[in-house]
């Protein structure tokens, strides 16, 4: 397979790698390595980790926030002078020769004989009335961003994920008060962060609730339970789970589960030829830093293998 572009042209890679989290990292410095001409496309740098203020299960790192994590990687790919593009992909095309063409919102076209996708996931929504009408004045799903903010205020955590439990720590940091309201009967975060949790005098866990309703005026006042209970709070943080970005895949004909995971075979190998995926976008179980940038190696070996195959050079 020889492209219809010169690998020479700014324009044209041998492997181009959709998004900027630690999979995406992960991969271009390992197509690199493999001296693969490769190149990065997202809207943002870091991903979801970013905005992780407590890190401690990434080796090496005994003790570290998401953004410093991301920093360092960001350091690595730099090293390394990987381009790096700040662009919203908007579609992804693939030609009867298996070469992709990458459109990003601007109108750009870039083309590669390979495509890792590695958009990770973004936050789920309650749906409930007064989320959107307050978002950025009282409603947020990201405590490193907005925490500091609600400083001696009272906050609601919504989740009871391991995530909801860090966030809720975090923000303990700032406010007077942080509930952590939870639908079932325990949270179920890690040992070490529920330990924390019952710990920490300011937190306080409503269990086998959910709400109904955001209230407020020009900012949140107060949330609705679902028994009619109104309690007041200035704040309302979101962490009930993520939802896979898999659009540019689903598009193009990659099979998803029905979560809406790109499912990949051992090797990160979508079902659609020159096509490969990492990190919390795909099927894969443990949604770990860890185990993305692992995917991310492996995605990275079956791309050397599969431009090997078809011989996609630049001659």
């Amino acid at each position: 397979m020889t492209l219809t572009c010169d690998l020479s042209k700014d324009n044209c890679f041998q492997v181009l790698i959709v998004g900027g989290g630690p999979a995406a990292v992960s991969a271009a410095i390992y197509c690199h390595r493999f001296d693969l001409k490769t190149i990065m496309i997202g809207q943002e740098y870091g991903g979801a980790i970013a905005r992780t203020y407590l890190l401690e299960n990434y080796p090496g790192f005994p003790e570290t926030s998401g953004y410093d994590l991301m920093e360092s990687f960001q350091k690595h790919y730099e090293h390394f002078k990987i381009p790096f593009v700040y662009e919203t992909v908007s579609k992804i095309e693939k030609d009867n020769i298996d070469e992709f063409t990458v459109t990003v919102s601007g109108g750009e076209q870039y083309h590669a004989c390979s495509v890792i996708i590695a958009t990770g996931t973004k936050h789920r929504k309650m749906n409930v009335p007064g989320e959107d009408e307050f978002h950025g004045r009282g409603v947020s799903y990201c405590g490193t961003c907005d925490g500091p903010f609600f400083r001696d205020k009272d906050i609601i955590v919504v989740g009871g994920s391991d995530s909801a439990a860090v966030e809720a720590l975090f923000l303990s940091r700032f406010g007077r008060k942080v509930n952590i309201v939870y639908r079932r009967d325990k949270i179920r975060s890690e040992p070490i962060n529920t330990a924390r949790c019952h710990a920490d005098e300011k937190i306080e866990i409503i269990n086998n609730t959910i709400i109904t309703k955001i209230n407020g005026t020009d900012k949140v006042e107060s949330v609705e339970f679902q028994d009619g209970t109104i309690f007041p709070t200035d704040a309302v943080f979101i962490e009930i789970g993520a939802i896979p970005q898999s659009d540019l895949a689903k598009e193009l004909g990659a099979k998803l589960n029905d979560r809406g995971e790109i499912i990949v075979d051992k090797y990160a190998q979508t079902n659609i030829s020159g096509l490969f995926a990492a990190g919390d976008v795909t099927d894969i179980r443990e949604k770990q830093v860890i185990t993305a940038c692992g995917q991310a190696v492996t995605a990275s070996y079956s791309v050397r293998d599969y431009l090997d195959e078809k011989g996609c050079t630049d001659e």
